[in-house]
């Protein structure tokens, strides 16, 4: 499904068309199946990894949908996001949680302190379609809406309507879903008018959601598990002890890290997710995210800095250094820096081609090395191993170069896409195909190590006025 492409229907607007989704999801389905040269009678479970926080709402009685989905990078919201983080109410509520945790010490309290909205969150582009689409609104008043994000839309399809649930990994990521209580918040609800009849049951990870019609692949598949995709990377990891981390490096860059039964509360750079719930366990991760990672590559593809991602590497390496030029990224406009832009500095007569795309990937390791700083200094768990996925994982070029600047051992599978390796675990778990965790370990195969060749210090300079240049972009 992540082939369905995006639609722009107004400046800021990211949308997918829920039928196209649908429909190339199925033919993903019954094409790899027929390829790896088995039946569908012969799939003994089947496991759904998501991107996450990208949602829609539809009918709950005709099934018809209110609008197209939503998609995480969507800004619609971007004027409501700031109009309530500068409002008088949320600094009242910043204060009354900031006294709470004072006086409780508990982090419960400590996330709220400093509340912050952010248009990645489905919460306020959630609040924008019952203030701005009046059918929705009127279905919720009825108690015929529903709410789903894209794995619990896919399960009601596949299942015909009969099933409507999600799983603990996708409710945490959308920012309605406190995984202190495990529940749907209803404060934030009544907070932001977003009626609480909407939202699907939660599920464990690994879990029979029922199976699929057997009208859509001609018999009935079990549905053994749903999980996000960065929860389903780290499962597929195999990052399954506290400290364990996992990096993926795909559109976006995402860090989680492994705490165990610990539930850290929200700090600026970093929020709490449940990584998974399997029976009586639940595992909590700590992740910090960056904008921009495969979509400034591509975007470099696109205006011809060269013909094939595979170049990137050898270009960056033909070169001493970058000359000072930076990359700016800032393409996915964020809440917090909405002036700012993507652009290159410190352009010379004799920048070349090489010099741009070297400046790219070294703003994904200087990125990586930023955020590896953050968890160090916020998360008070010793960090075990670090293990990468997704595309930019394939360029060793910034697997290198982020190996040196946090200097630790980088870990790379011969499997660049975790998630749906993670999804089958789950399933495979759920349904008896595996009988523990420790063979799921045995699995894993490493495709390459990436260990600290050179000390940080070396690129102190560069990184230095990459920082500086970073604050200038702010203010564009």
């Amino acid at each position: 499904w992540e082939q369905v492409e995006s639609l722009y229907p107004r400046p800021g607007w990211v949308e997918l068309d829920p039928e196209v989704l649908w429909s190339q999801f199925v033919g993903v389905i019954k094409e790899t199946v027929q390829a790896a040269g088995v039946h569908m009678r012969q799939i003994a479970a089947l496991g759904i990894s998501t991107q996450r926080a990208t949602f829609i709402t539809w009918h709950k009685r005709t099934g018809k949908p209110f609008h197209n989905f939503i998609s995480w990078q969507d800004l619609r919201s971007a004027e409501l996001v700031n109009s309530w983080n500068k409002s008088l109410l949320l600094k009242v509520i910043r204060v009354i949680f900031t006294v709470l945790h004072f006086l409780t010490r508990s982090d419960r309290y400590l996330a709220p302190s400093f509340l912050t909205f952010s248009t990645q969150h489905t919460s306020l582009k959630l609040s924008w379609v019952f203030k701005n689409i009046p059918e929705a609104e009127e279905a919720a008043k009825r108690n015929n809406c529903c709410f789903g994000t894209v794995d619990t839309w896919l399960l009601y399809r596949l299942t015909k309507g009969s099933v409507y649930a999600t799983d603990y990994s996708n409710a945490s990521a959308t920012g309605v879903f406190d995984p202190f209580t495990k529940c749907w918040n209803p404060a934030l609800c009544r907070l932001l008018s977003i009626p609480t009849s909407i939202y699907p049951p939660v599920k464990d990870t690994s879990f029979n959601f029922g199976s699929s019609d057997s009208e859509i692949f001609g018999v009935p598949v079990p549905i053994m598990a749903m999980v996000a995709d960065q929860q389903g990377a780290m499962f597929g990891e195999c990052c399954f002890h506290p400290g364990d981390v996992k990096v993926t490096m795909g559109t976006g860059g995402f860090w989680n890290v492994n705490t165990g039964e610990h539930l850290f509360a929200s700090w600026r750079d970093l929020y709490p997710l449940i990584g998974w719930k399997i029976g009586e366990e639940v595992v909590y991760l700590t992740e910090g995210c960056m904008t921009d990672i495969g979509t400034a590559i591509k975007w470099a593809q696109d205006i011809n800095l060269f013909a094939n991602v595979d170049e990137t590497e050898q270009m960056a390496r033909s070169i001493a250094d970058s000359q000072g030029v930076c990359f700016l990224p800032g393409f996915q406009v964020s809440v917090n820096a909405l002036n700012s832009c993507a652009s290159f500095v410190g352009l010379k007569p004799s920048t070349t081609r090489s010099h741009l795309v070297r400046a790219i990937l070294e703003s994904v390791a200087f990125r990586n090395k930023r955020l590896y700083d953050i968890i160090v200094k916020k998360i008070r768990i010793p960090l075990q191993t670090i293990r990468a996925d997704g595309g930019v994982s394939n360029n060793s070029f910034v697997m290198q170069m982020t190996s040196d600047l946090i200097n630790k051992k980088i870990e790379k599978p011969a499997n660049a896409d975790m998630s749906s390796l993670g999804a089958a675990f789950l399933a495979g778990l759920a349904s008896g195909f595996w009988a523990d965790k420790e063979q799921l370990k045995m699995l894993r195969r490493v495709e390459a190590v990436f260990e600290p060749q050179k000390a940080w210090e070396e690129y102190r300079p560069a990184m230095d006025t990459w920082l500086q240049a970073m604050k200038h972009s702010l203010h564009w």
